[in-house]
């Protein structure tokens, strides 16, 4: 596994985070609903939850919809390498268009990174080798 990905990224910051996925937005979803916010959260655990999550919100507010799109991403992703965090993003963007995990959603995911699904497998083997160690 550390002979595939040797190198651990440096995306550590939320503001880093947020560019990041912004780019990657901006080069496959461009006219999906924008991101308000997209950050690192330490409540999202890798045992009980998914590795991120996308949450649209809507308020109705003085007669107008408000809607906000977030990205949180688990901060135990701060230590993988790099094609693996941008799986989790490239994931939760495809969630901008495609709500359920369905075929219109993986294809989607394929569209923006096309090793998705091994790069998914390749996820899941790192963090079951971290689970190991501790």
């Amino acid at each position: 596994m550390e002979k595939r990905y040797p190198d651990i990224h440096d995306i550590r910051s939320d503001k880093a985070l947020y560019d990041y996925t912004i780019a990657l937005k901006n080069r496959y979803l461009k006219k999906s609903s924008p991101l308000n916010k997209v950050l690192y959260d330490d409540k999202i655990t890798l045992k009980k939850q998914a590795l991120g999550l996308h949450s649209y919100i809507a308020k109705n507010h003085g007669g107008k919809t408000k809607s906000k799109n977030e990205i949180r991403i688990s901060s135990k992703l701060r230590q993988v390498p790099e094609p693996l965090l941008r799986m989790v993003v490239v994931h939760e963007l495809a969630h901008l268009k495609e709500k359920d995990h369905n075929k219109a959603f993986y294809q989607l995911c394929c569209h923006m990174q096309g090793d998705y699904h091994q790069l998914e497998f390749d996820l899941r083997l790192w963090l079951t080798m971290l689970e190991l160690e501790d």
